[in-house]
């Protein structure tokens, strides 16, 4: 259903049902929410599922869709700040067409976890203020306050709130269970009169709570505070920001469900191999220390995760995942905002990627106050800027945007570090290929509208791209294959092989022959299987596609003889398997059977025979050149068998024995003389 909003807008109805493919061509209302409000209500009687290209009056839709019993039948999306109102003179009908076509995907929800407060609550503050947060908040929930300085603080005439002096030294966990170190920690005396007295401090007391207020206006206790659940940080003299923190906080006691922000697939990790590191790209970006080290890969605590989705974009091989949205749902999405733009006749579009916060306030105002978006600047919601990797940008260029701008909040600059890189590795794979990347890539980290607004519009636009078809529903390094095949094939210079900055996830590796010995300790560490061998033929095969440049064939190599160089190869040989090392068996001068290689037998034999007292002799010297079993064959039956026990096998004594000897000594007869070679000594 489409709105005008009283007709402060354009819609050409013919050109977006056509770009839509729609049978008829749609109504437009000029007052859907008020006067035309029963057009709506007639549309939830078809049950079908109805899409409003309205989110301002969103609230009132939703009642109406509840009270006739059909509450998930309704859906919505925002066509008027996001690209009605704006005084560019660009047709509108191809970004308002995108808009509602992406809309109307249906996505895969995330997955949560259940997360339980039982209300325990510790406000962290100074003096009289603190006092009287904390005994407001106390109606609700269950506080205790932790006081960091008393001056001008009255002590109370009765102690609802237990009250405590200290400074918290350390702080861990996570919303419902964090646990707090407390140095100089003091209760309050009862006998307090005209100020607060404590007693017996102690430094290293520890506590727990579910929620945490923190008014002391000092460096907050966890990294990237804003995005760790239950903790609050707020400036004590800004009482605003107290009163929403309070309102917010005082409603978290009970169960709460809590997104699981990212998946992980330990079999695809590089990070570790017999605890060798390979790569740390995630745990090196997580600002909440949420990644921690695990063996061979890596532990991810669901309940400190802040969602940023960094992670995710830096993974070379897609062992992390981000889930809202999914990356196939992601890569859908572009590809539908792009192809029903260039179907309606679009032209040149640039994706702008904002999150539902800061970004679409930032729209927001721009289009209310100023001139809005320009008719060519399609808006890309997200849940995190930094969440998108070079493999949607890559499949986004390969469809046809000409440039991409991020919308990133300025408050949160620590975390676009991943995306910056991400954005320098598409750069170099465009110049490669020789494509004009000045302005192509850009983000935007402004809080003025009106700046961030000037840059939107005074942009200089990259020369267009062709928009290519193609599907890219498989993992992250196949989407991107296929999406840099396609840019390559129509780039102004094509290339077949382009270098990449260090650090890069894509590269080939070589080994030094003289120094190998094909201990195949480098295949066994692969975690992206882009080494293997040959089970006929002692060999190393490579496939270069494959390899995420994680550097633990070169850690694990005794002989360091591997080294690597990051580039990006377009040639079909780099999808298959290539020889790196390969060299002919040693066949066992006993039975014949392949063993070890001719070169590292041959090298063996030069070392020790002759120079070894072990392998002074033609004999000895032989067991270098037999397989295993026999080689245990020929010490077994040769006459310096190390196991064979000086002058035979002992007799062993048996029952009989005895009694033969009790027999004879009881007849008259001597005991038999018997020394320890007689016997079979064993532990019992």
């Amino acid at each position: 259903m489409l709105c005008d909003c009283e007709r402060i807008m354009k819609l050409d109805a013919k050109a977006i049902g056509n770009a839509l493919d729609m049978s008829e061509t749609p109504e437009i209302c000029s007052h859907l929410c008020r006067t035309e409000v029963d057009k709506f209500a007639d549309a939830l009687n078809t049950d079908e599922p109805l899409l409003v290209a309205c989110t301002q009056e969103a609230p009132l839709f939703r009642e109406l869709a509840e009270e006739a019993g059909k509450p998930d039948q309704v859906a919505f999306t925002n066509i008027r700040e996001r690209a009605g109102w704006t005084t560019g003179k660009g047709k509108t009908a191809p970004k308002i067409a995108a808009l509602i076509a992406e809309a109307c995907l249906e996505t895969a929800a995330p997955g949560a976890m259940p997360m339980v407060s039982e209300g325990l609550c510790l406000v962290y503050g100074a003096g009289q203020q603190a006092l009287d947060v904390a005994r407001k908040l106390n109606t609700r929930l269950n506080v205790s306050l932790m006081l960091t300085d008393v001056e001008g603080l009255i002590p109370p005439g009765v102690v609802d709130v237990p009250i405590y002096r200290g400074k918290i030294a350390g702080a861990a966990g996570h919303f419902g269970a964090f646990e707090v170190i407390v140095d100089g920690y003091a209760p309050a005396m009862p006998s307090s009169r005209s100020e607060l007295g404590f007693v017996m401090p102690r430094d290293g007391a520890s506590s727990t709570c579910s929620v945490i207020l923190d008014l002391s206006g000092t460096d907050a206790l966890f990294p990237s505070h804003e995005k760790r659940d239950g903790y609050f940080r707020v400036d004590p003299s800004n009482a605003v920001a107290i009163a929403e923190a309070m309102f917010e906080i005082s409603d978290m006691a009970g169960e709460f469900e809590k997104p699981i922000y990212v998946r992980y697939d330990a079999d695809i990790c590089a990070h570790s191999r017999s605890t060798q590191i390979g790569c740390s790209n995630c745990l090196d970006i997580c600002p909440a220390s949420a990644i921690t080290s695990a063996g061979d890969g890596v532990e991810i605590d669901h309940a400190v995760c802040g969602g940023c989705g960094a992670c995710s974009s830096v993974c070379p091989t897609g062992a992390v995942t981000y889930m809202m949205p999914q990356r196939d749902d992601l890569t859908r999405r572009v590809q539908s905002l792009l192809s029903t733009y260039f179907g309606a006749g679009g032209k040149s579009p640039t994706l702008l990627v904002h999150d539902e916060r800061h970004g679409a306030d930032m729209i927001g105002a721009i289009s209310r106050f100023g001139r809005g978006l320009p008719a060519e600047t399609i808006p890309v919601t997200v849940n995190e800027v930094t969440q998108v990797g070079h493999d949607w940008m890559a499949v986004a260029l390969a469809s046809g945007a000409t440039k991409i701008t991020f919308l990133a909040d300025p408050k949160k600059l620590d975390e676009i570090s991943g995306l910056q890189t991400q954005m320098e590795l598409i750069t170099a794979l465009l110049d490669g290929m020789g494509y004009e990347t000045e302005n192509r890539l850009r983000v935007i980290d402004n809080a003025d509208p009106d700046a961030v607004e000037q840059a939107l519009w005074d942009e200089t636009q990259p020369a267009a791209l062709k928009p290519h078809n193609f599907a890219a529903l498989a993992g992250k390094r196949e989407t991107a294959r296929i999406a840099l095949a396609a840019l390559n094939t129509v780039a102004p210079y094509p290339q077949e092989i382009i270098t990449l900055p260090a650090g890069s996830p894509y590269g080939r590796m070589s080994i030094n022959a003289e120094g190998c010995t094909l201990c195949l300790s480098c295949v066994s560490a692969c975690p992206a299987g882009a080494l293997s061998d040959n089970a006929d033929k002692p060999s190393v095969r490579f496939v270069e596609q494959a390899c995420v440049q994680c550097g633990l064939c070169r850690t694990t190599c005794p002989e360091s003889v591997i080294t690597l160089e990051p580039r990006y190869s377009f040639s079909p040989e780099a999808l298959s398997p290539s020889i790196l090392h390969e060299e002919e068996p040693f066949d066992c001068i006993k039975c014949g059977k392949p063993f070890g290689t001719k070169s590292t037998i041959e090298r063996i034999v030069a070392q020790l025979a002759g120079k070894h007292e072990m392998f002074g002799e033609e004999d000895s010297q032989s067991l270098i050149k037999m397989c295993d079993n026999c080689r245990i064959e020929q010490q077994a039956t040769s006459d310096n068998d190390p196991f064979a026990l000086g002058g035979g096998q002992p007799r062993v004594v048996r029952t009989e024995d005895y009694q033969a000897e009790e027999a004879a000594v009881k007849a008259g007869g001597k005991p038999t003389e018997l020394t320890a070679d007689d016997f079979l000594i064993n532990d019992d």
